[in-house]
C-alpha cells in the first residue's frame, strides 16, 4: 500500500481509515482508539482460526484424492466411500432434534415470501434499482418482456394493442389475487360506485391515488388516475396496478463484484453506508438528461379505521460478506500478512449497520434492529461455528446485543450440504436464510471428486441423483429445524433476464419445492415473480413437506462411467465452457465488472457471476486430468471461443480484444483457471482473478 497508518499495531490504508474514523466511528459515538484496539484483538484470535479453517479443507481434499487415486482401478464403493469420509471427520454424526432460535427477524424474511435480489454492491445505480424494487409496476413488467403472450411492442412510440393486452392481463391478474364478491374485475366500469371483494379482510386502505390490498401477505396498489394517458381509456380510470416485489435484496460484496484492493473495498463500504444510512444518490444521463436516483420513501395510507399507516418503500437489505478463502491487502497485519477478507467485511459492514440499529438512518432498513450478512462458502459445521463466534466478537466490539447479527448460510459446497443439520445448528440462534445454488455445488462437487473419474458433461448433471437430492435436502432439513415463519428457505438464481415468458413458466416451481424466496435477476424479474406468490402460498406449501432424501443420493459422484464421447461431443462441451469462461473473465479483468448480462455461446445472454467460472473451470480441468481431452484440444476451444467473445463484444468501444492478446492479463487468467483448476483451493477462481485483476490495475 502506498499510503498507509498504522492502528493499533494494523497497517491501514488511509482513505479506509479515515472513512471508517470520520463516516462510521465518530456518527456513532465510538472512541475510535478502543474501535482499533478491539479490532486488532479480535484479528489476533480470529486470523490464526481462519488459517487453521482453510488448513483443514486442504487435508481433507488431500485424503479424499488419495483414496480415489488408490482406488481408480476399481468399481466406485459407495458403502466404503461414505464409511471414510465419516472416518475422516468430513461427514459428522447429525445433531440431537433441535429448533432454531432466532428472534427479531422482520416479516420480510420470516412470515413473508416473496422474490429476492442479488446486487452487486460496487454499483451505486443498480444498487439503488434493487433496493427501490420493493414496489414495481405490473403494467411496465407486461409491456416491456416477453411474459405477456403477445406481439411484442412496435417500435416509435406507445403500441396501443400491447397496451390492451397489458391492461387485459393485470385484471386477470386482479381477478386471481383479489377476486370480486361477484363477476370479474373486467366487466366493473365505475370504481366510484365501490367496488365489492369477496374477502373484505383483503382491502388495506386507501393511498394518494389508488387502493391497497393483501393476498397472500403481499400488498398489491390499484392506481386509479383518470386523466393519465393510460388511465384515460381505461374503464375503471385504472392507471397502473403496484405489486410488492423485491421484499428483500442482498447487496453482494462477493460473487458479482471484483473487488481486490482497498479502493474496491472502500467503495463497496462506501455504497453500503449510503444505502443504510438512506442518502446515497446516483446522477446519470437518459435521454439528454440528467437524472439523480436516490432511494425511494416509505408508502402511506389511510387504513380501513381512519388511522394512518404505512409500508416500506425499499427492499430490506442483506449485505454479503466475502468467504474465509481469500485476504485483501487494504490492512495488513503486525506480521505482515494481509487481513482475512471476510473478517474486515463482518466488522466494518457490521459497523456500519450499526448506524441503522441504534437509530441514525434516514428511513431505516430492519425494523427489528437486526443486521443481515450472507455468509458464502463455508464448508462444514465447524465452519459455520467459526463465524458464529466471529459475530459474537463483531457484537462485542460493536457494543451490540448477542444475536443483533443475523447470519445467512449459503449451503453451496458439499461437506456443508451433506452436513445441513450440523450448520444450521452451529448458527442456530443467529440463523435467517439457508440456498440453494447449483453452480457452486457442482463445482465443488466436481473439484471434491476430481480425483475419481471424468465427470459427465455439465448438461447432464442438472438431471443427476445428488442435485435433486441436495435441492429436496436443503428444504426438508430447513422446514425439520424450524426455520418455515421464522427464516428464508431460498432457491437460485433465474439466469436469464430476457426470458421472462420461460421465467413464468418454470420458476414457480421453485415455491412448489418449499422455498419462501427465490432469486431473480433484475427488479422487473421480481416483480413478475412475484404473481407466483399471489397464485401459491408458500407456507401452506411448506406443511405437506418434509421428506429429506438420504445423504447416501447425495454422495453419488456424477462420473461418466466410460461414456465415450465422440469428437464433436468433445469439441462442443470445451467451447460451450471455453466461451462462457472467456465472455465472464474479459469483463473481470479488463472492466473490474464482476456481475453482468453475458451472451453464451448461443448468444443468450445470461446472468454471470464467479459461479459460472467455477463449474466451467472446474469441468475443463477434470476432463484434462482424466485425459478425455488434450492440452491441444482446450488451447484449440480458448482460441476459437476468444474470437467468438470479441465478436460478441464488438460493439463496446472499450473492449479489448482477447485475440491477438493471448499473453494479456484476461487471456491468462483464462487460461491460468484451466490448466491450473486441479490445485485451485476448492476449486475457487478468486485466487487466480485476484492475482490478474491486480495486475491489470498495476498497468
Amino acid at each position: 500500500m502506498s499510503d498507509i497508518v498504522i492502528r493499533a499495531g494494523l497497517s491501514v490504508d488511509n482513505a479506509l481509515a479515515t472513512f471508517i474514523e470520520t463516516e462510521v466511528l465518530t456518527p456513532l459515538g465510538r472512541d475510535v482508539d478502543a474501535f482499533w484496539t478491539g479490532f486488532a484483538a479480535l484479528l489476533a484470535e480470529f486470523a490464526p482460526r481462519n488459517r487453521a479453517a482453510l488448513e483443514s479443507r486442504e487435508t481433507l481434499q488431500a485424503q479424499i484424492d488419495a483414496w480415489h487415486v488408490t482406488r481408480r482401478a476399481q468399481p466406485h464403493d459407495a458403502a466404503a466411500y461414505k464409511a471414510f469420509l465419516s472416518e475422516i471427520g468430513y461427514l459428522v454424526p447429525e445433531p440431537d432434534d433441535f429448533t432454531i432460535g432466532s428472534e427479531n427477524v422482520d416479516a420480510e424474511i420470516a412470515t413473508m415470501a416473496g422474490p429476492q435480489l442479488v446486487v452487486p454492491i460496487l454499483n451505486a445505480r443498480f444498487l439503488l434499482n434493487a433496493a427501490n424494487a420493493r414496489w414495481g409496476s405490473l403494467y411496465d413488467a407486461f409491456y416491456g418482456t416477453d411474459a405477456l403472450d403477445a406481439a411484442p411492442a412496435k417500435p416509435g412510440g406507445y403500441d396501443q394493442a400491447r397496451g390492451d393486452a397489458v391492461i387485459a392481463r393485470g385484471r386477470v391478474f386482479l381477478d386471481e389475487a383479489v377476486p370480486l364478491a361477484s363477476g370479474s374485475w373486467a366487466d366493473l366500469t365505475d370504481a366510484t360506485r365501490g367496488i365489492a371483494i369477496a374477502d373484505e379482510s383483503q382491502y388495506i386502505g386507501e393511498t394518494e391515488k389508488g387502493r391497497l390490498f393483501k393476498n397472500n401477505g403481499l400488498h398489491i396498489e390499484i392506481v386509479f388516475d383518470a386523466d393519465s394517458p393510460i388511465g384515460r381509456g381505461d374503464a375503471l380510470g385504472i392507471a397502473d396496478i403496484m405489486i410488492e416485489s423485491a421484499l428483500t435484496t442482498i447487496a453482494d460484496c462477493e460473487d458479482s463484484v471484483a473487488a481486490v484492493d482497498a479502493e474496491d473495498k472502500l467503495l463497496a463500504y462506501t455504497n453500503w453506508l449510503g444505502v443504510i444510512r438512506g442518502d446515497l444518490s446516483e446522477s446519470f444521463e437518459k435521454g439528454g438528461k440528467t437524472l439523480t436516483r436516490q432511494l425511494n420513501p416509505d408508502k402511506t395510507y389511510t387504513a380501513t379505521d381512519g388511522s394512518q399507516g404505512s409500508l416500506s418503500g425499499r427492499s430490506l437489505l442483506f449485505v454479503r460478506n466475502v468467504g474465509h478463502l481469500m485476504t485483501n491487502p487494504a490492512i495488513h497485519l503486525p506480521d505482515g500478512s494481509e487481513i482475512p477478507e471476510g473478517i474486515m467485511d463482518a466488522v466494518f459492514t457490521s459497523a456500519i449497520s450499526t448506524i441503522d440499529v441504534e437509530g441514525h438512518a434516514k428511513y431505516g432498513n430492519s425494523r427489528e434492529g437486526s443486521i443481515y450478512i450472507v455468509k458464502p462458502k463455508m464448508h462444514g459445521p465447524e465452519e459455520c461455528a467459526l463465524t458464529n463466534d466471529l459475530f459474537d466478537a463483531v457484537e462485542d466490539l460493536l457494543r451490540l446485543k448477542r444475536h443483533t447479527i443475523k447470519v445467512g448460510v449459503m449451503d453451496e459446497e458439499r461437506r456443508t450440504s451433506a452436513n445441513l443439520a450440523a450448520c444450521i445448528h452451529a448458527v442456530r440462534d443467529r440463523i435467517v436464510f439457508i440456498n440453494t445454488g447449483f453452480l457452486d455445488r457442482t463445482g465443488d462437487e466436481m473439484h471434491t471428486s476430481m480425483q475419481a473419474g471424468p465427470m459427465m458433461r455439465k448438461g447432464a448433471m442438472k438431471a443427476s441423483a445428488w442435485l435433486t437430492a441436495y435441492e429436496a435436502r436443503n428444504v426438508g432439513i430447513g422446514l425439520k429445524h424450524g426455520l418455515s415463519g421464522k427464516a428464508q428457505i431460498g432457491k437460485g438464481m433465474w439466469a436469464a433476464p430476457d426470458l421472462m415468458g420461460q421465467m413464468m413458466a418454470e420458476k414457480i416451481g421453485h415455491l412448489r419445492s418449499g422455498a419462501n424466496t427465490a432469486w431473480v435477476p433484475s427488479p422487473t424479474a421480481a416483480t413478475l415473480h412475484a404473481l407466483h406468490y399471489h397464485a401459491e402460498n408458500v407456507f401452506d406449501i411448506q406443511q405437506g413437506l418434509g421428506d429429506i432424501p438420504s445423504v447416501d443420493i447425495l454422495l453419488q459422484i456424477p462420473l461418466a462411467e466410460g461414456t465415450n464421447w465422440s469428437e464433436d461431443e468433445l469439441r462442443d462441451e470445451l467451447d460451450n465452457n471455453a466461451q462462457g469462461l472467456l465472455g465472464y473473465v474479459v469483463r473481470w479483468i479488463d472492466a473490474g465488472v464482476g456481475c453482468s448480462k453475458v451472451p453464451d455461446i448461443n448468444d443468450v445472454g445470461l446472468m454471470e457471476d464467479r459461479a459460472t467460472l467455477r463449474i466451467s473451470s472446474q469441468h475443463m480441468a477434470n476432463w484434462l486430468l482424466h485425459a478425455v481431452v488434450t492440452e491441444t484440444q482446450v488451447m484449440d476451444s480458448l482460441t476459437r471461443m476468444a474470437a467468438k467473445v470479441d465478436a460478441q463484444n464488438a460493439g463496446d468501444p472499450t473492449y479489448i480484444p482477447l485475440t491477438g492478446n493471448e499473453d494479456g492479463a484476461a487471456f491468462s487468467a483464462a487460461r491460468d483457471l484451466v490448466f491450473k483448476g486441479t490445485i485451485q483451493p476448492s476449486g475457487y477462481t478468486e485466487p487466480l482473478l485476484h492475482a490478474w485483476r491486480l495486475s491489470k490495475k498495476a498497468g
